[in-house]
């Protein structure tokens, strides 16, 4: 049987008050302490059954409080402009300079206890849809692409290596040094790239910039880009390079062939990009199963005009 907190104490009092009970013996029963027990009955005795009730336990007065002619003039100018409480406290501090007026904090909290206060809904937090699965039949259906870690060559400028692959037949198709990962930069090499070899049924990429954004579902003018021309965008997991593991090998092989050392100029170092690229395509074991041969040629005819 479920009974409430009063009736509880009340019959803890008529226990009491029947004198078949010692006070230890009660607070044993009910679960209680002593001073407990005691304090239950002082005020049932000075105030009766409503001596029962929980009191409140806020302080009867609270020196730092805004005073209530300043609370007055809060709300009033609050619902006659409808300002914010940084506007609210510029102009009531010119008007009333003799009176102490509360931070901002504080006023905001008075408008929201008056029901003043219109709090901006927040944006639902957008969840990553997660890598698709990676299995590939035939040249151009999948192309993982990313920007190899930037690194300075000899004359002290920024190279940043832009990298597009065919999964399935692992051949390197771009590896252009750029000055930046800026999407001007980025879209002509994808352009020609689509140009020379077809379009790819889909492009799978990490989370960064310029394939990504922190905007609504991670869209930028780079992947609205390829979605126009029917490019689907596979974007890996956050912090998971390894869902493009295979990207990542290659990359590991650009960096120990041309890397170390940074070619002297950004020309150079694009030498040795080609070099690589041609090296990586031509004479390395890079199909399936490690043949001997040479990867597949990618190249079909783009399924669609380019815009």
């Amino acid at each position: 049987m479920e009974t409430n907190v009063v009736d509880e104490r009340r019959q803890f009092v008529r226990d009491f008050a029947s004198g078949h009970w010692s006070m230890t013996e009660l607070c044993e029963r009910y679960g209680v302490t002593r001073p407990t027990g005691y304090k239950w009955v002082a005020r049932h005795r000075a105030g009766g059954d409503g001596g029962l009730v929980a009191r409140s336990r806020a302080p009867h007065t609270c020196p730092h409080r805004t005073g209530g002619e300043v609370e007055a003039l809060v709300v009033a100018a609050r619902r006659q402009y409808g300002w914010g409480a940084k506007k609210l406290l510029k102009v009531l501090r010119t008007r009333h300079p003799a009176l102490a007026w509360p931070t901002r904090s504080t006023l905001n909290a008075l408008l929201e206890r008056h029901h003043l206060l219109r709090k901006n809904r927040r944006r639902r937090k957008w969840t990553h849809p997660g890598a698709t699965a990676l299995d590939t039949q035939q040249p151009n259906q999948v192309w993982p692409a990313d920007f190899k870690g930037q690194f300075k060559t000899g004359d002290g400028h920024y190279c940043y290596p832009l990298t597009v692959t065919d999964h399935f037949s692992r051949a390197l198709l771009v590896c252009r040094g750029l000055s930046s990962v800026k999407t001007t930069l980025v879209r002509p090499v994808f352009r020609a790239l689509f140009r020379e070899v077809g379009l790819p049924d889909a492009i799978r990429t990490d989370n960064g910039a310029p394939f990504a954004s922190t905007g609504i579902h991670g869209l930028s003018s780079l992947n609205v880009w390829w979605m126009q021309l029917g490019i689907v965008h596979q974007r890996i997991a956050p912090a998971s390079p390894q869902q493009n593991g295979q990207h990542e090998r290659m990359h590991r092989e650009l960096k120990r062939e041309t890397a170390r050392p940074a070619g002297g100029t950004a020309k150079a170092q694009q030498r040795r990009f080609n070099a690589f690229r041609r090296r990586y395509n031509d004479e390395r074991p890079q199909t399936r199963g490690l043949a001997t041969a040479p990867p597949p040629r990618c190249g079909c005819p783009p399924p669609a005009p380019m815009l």
